[in-house]
């Protein structure tokens, strides 16, 4: 408790560090300051920041291109969110101690993953690439007020890059340790009513190594493809047809299981697409908008062990549309529209085929009062769902859900502005759940759903003080979380197998960010940028045991320093911090006793990159090197136990640009 303290009080006094600073460069300077302007989709529409009542991070593509994560995973990794990253092209995500569901449909996740404002289709993020991606926003904390289910802990928007300006491209090229390949290009621009942006990337890699020095088998993958394509044609200044096409594909990337038990053949087949049909339209005086969507895709999931002759595949097919449309009455803004997705899922393993319908419609509404200083931002949604196990293995059950959100912000400053937030957030229960009824064939046991199941709900407080000054940011947060009716597996009389909502537990925290851009405060003519960003559970209880929540850590943290624009030259020296959490040791597990119980010790993982711009003309266009190396101190860290993460790992690349 003493060393958490410490902690806090030292990120407090970075914060407030922060804020003097600013203060300094205020009084240094004449100039007006005001809240960072950035359009963000919190409310399902474009909006400046600073009418945000509720907790926002935004990546933007500078740091995205800046970054060498390969897919969103490994990005957000780098920004310090909690992840568990195993081998083979899977990694979930944690927000707030709540996390996505990498083998299971995103419906009934606790964090919900989408692409340009629709469900992706997955909560594992390794399949989500930055290639062709504007920005990445997520919002902290409940948001199926705008979104539905699965939005308990936050939501995280990947935004694809929209073509615009002259026609330009780039070829890439990476070489790596562990003998990685990576090749990527693109293009985009726009004229004549028409925009495009398309990028792709092709990868291989080879098993690699552990920080002692230890080969860890079947870690490498024969192929890892990607492809983003965003295209539209504007028939009139305020109208636009688009589609966005996007693909993930990993061939027999391996499946090796814990080091100490390394399987050498067992390997997985993964992928991801979807196609979006795009509408977007508003009136002359942008006085009313409008957006048509219609989606479909299909996700999938197959695992083959040759020792034991044993393949599971699990293709999940969706489709869904939405149609929304938002009034600008001068001092409100409403909001409103309908949200439909369908799910088939279809499994070697039992059961075979489910289905998941889901109808929704939603109303959200913001005021600015007292001369735009007072934001009141308020919701509801109501979500119907029926789901379906086919095949002679269970029924058909229905149920509905309403979510409420109510949020207030107040702009002391033009700079400052303190916020509280309210919401609601649910996670409907699975087909299995609700309708199974069926004889599993490896244990035996008879499954039956509990169709009397309710959601699992979250109702969630919080408050926050966001200042932004010239080349000054800083934002934090207090949160409290009231989880209940956690459902959870129950054996019933008669050797029978189901779900009951018994589970309750409590999260609260703080989080925050603070960047300082020395350069900017100074009038320097480059970057240099400090920057922390953390997260601290102050309690991550189980109300029924009382004791911590298992795979949650109490911090996420990553914290460093940019430096940019010195004669073609750029170094971003970054840490991600992951602290202890108690964990299920299956790796050692004697059956059929529970598996004990383990603390998972923290990581201090450090990368450098560095890129040089080596030509550059307005003809021919640029060339530019960059190197990055990644796990700086060769930690020896796992985010699962049992699964150690590649040692120390250099990279190079050169790409052209014109």
């Amino acid at each position: 408790m003493v060393t958490r303290c410490i902690r806090l009080g030292l990120v407090f006094s970075v914060l407030m560090t922060g804020l003097a600073l600013a203060d300094e460069g205020e009084n240094l300077s004449e100039t007006a300051f005001t809240l960072e302007k950035m359009v963000v989709t919190a409310g399902r529409v474009e909006e400046e920041q600073k009418t945000l009542t509720n907790d926002v991070t935004i990546i933007d593509s500078e740091d995205i291109d800046q970054s060498p994560a390969r897919d969103l995973g490994e990005l957000l990794a780098e920004q310090g969110f909690a992840v568990r990253q195993y081998p083979g092209a899977l990694t979930s995500v944690g927000i707030r101690g709540f996390r996505t569901d990498t083998t299971g449909n995103d419906l009934t996740s606790k964090v919900l993953i989408l692409l340009d404002g629709r469900r992706a289709g997955t909560g594992n993020v390794a399949k989500i690439m930055t290639k062709n991606v504007q920005r990445v926003e997520i919002i902290r904390g409940p948001a199926s007020v705008q979104y539905g289910s699965a939005a308990v802990g936050g939501v995280i928007n990947v935004i694809t890059r929209q073509g615009e300006g002259p026609n330009a491209g780039f070829v890439e090229g990476t070489l790596g340790s562990w003998r990685y390949e990576e090749g990527s290009l693109g293009i985009q621009g726009e004229g004549n009513g028409l925009d495009f942006s398309v990028a792709g990337s092709r990868a291989t890699m080879e098993d690699y190594q552990t920080a002692d020095g230890e080969t860890y088998k079947n870690t490498g993958f024969d192929e890892e493809e990607s492809i983003s394509v965003n295209v539209g044609y504007r028939f009139n200044p305020n109208h636009r047809l688009g589609m966005i096409y996007t693909n993930f594909t990993v061939d027999e990337t391996g499946s090796p299981s814990y080091l100490s038990q390394n399987d050498l053949d067992s390997y997985l087949d993964k992928s991801n697409y979807t196609v979006d049909a795009i509408y977007d339209g508003e009136t002359a005086k942008e006085r009313f908008s409008w957006k048509l969507r219609y989606f479909a895709g299909k996700d999938k999931d197959k695992y083959t062990s040759p020792a034991w002759s044993y393949i599971n595949d699990t293709i999940t097919e969706r489709k869904g549309a939405q149609a929304q449309l938002s009034a600008d009455l001068d001092f409100v803004t409403i909001t409103g529209g309908v949200d439909w997705v369908n799910y088939d899922i279809e499994s070697t393993a039992t059961p075979e085929l489910s289905t998941y319908d889901n109808p929704a419609g939603f109303l959200l509404a913001k005021g600015l009062l007292l001369d735009e200083r007072l934001i009141i931002s308020a919701g509801g949604r109501y979500d119907s769902y029926e789901v379906q196990i086919k095949r002679g293995q269970g029924g058909k059950e229905e149920d509905s859900h309403f979510s409420p959100n109510l949020g207030l912000a107040y702009l002391i400053t033009e700079s400052l502005k303190v916020r509280a937030n309210y919401g609601q957030a649910f996670v409907m229960p699975g087909a299995n759940q609700l309708a199974a009824d069926y004889i599993d064939v490896f244990t035996g046991a008879q499954i039956q759903g509990n169709p009397n199941l309710s959601p699992e709900e979250s109702s969630t407080w919080e408050g926050g003080i966001d200042f932004y000054n010239s080349g000054v940011s800083v934002s934090a947060t207090y949160f409290y979380t009231d989880y209940k009716d956690k459902i959870e597996y129950v054996s019933l009389p008669g050797g029978i197998s189901s779900w009951d909502n018994l589970g309750e537990a409590t999260i609260a925290g703080i989080e925050g960010e603070l960047n300082i851009d020395v350069g900017a405060i100074y009038n320097w003519e480059f970057q240099l940028r400090p920057y922390i960003r953390f997260t601290y559970l102050t309690q991550y209880e189980d109300d029924t045991t009382g004791e911590d929540l298992k795979y949650t850590p109490d911090w996420n943290a990553s914290y460093g320093i940019d430096f940019t624009n010195w004669k073609g030259v750029s170094v971003n020296f970054n840490i991600a911090y992951t602290g202890q959490q108690s964990v299920e040791d299956w790796e050692n597990q004697v059956w059929p006793n529970d598996p004990e119980i383990i603390t998972l010790g923290s990581a201090t993982v450090g990368s450098l990159t560095i890129s040089k711009t080596l030509l550059t003309s307005d003809r021919w266009g640029s060339l530019t090197l960059k190197g990055n190396i990644s796990n700086l101190f060769n930690q020896d860290y796992a985010y699962i136990s049992g699964y150690p993460m590649p040692g120390r790992s250099f990279y190079l690349g050169l790409r052209y640009d014109i």
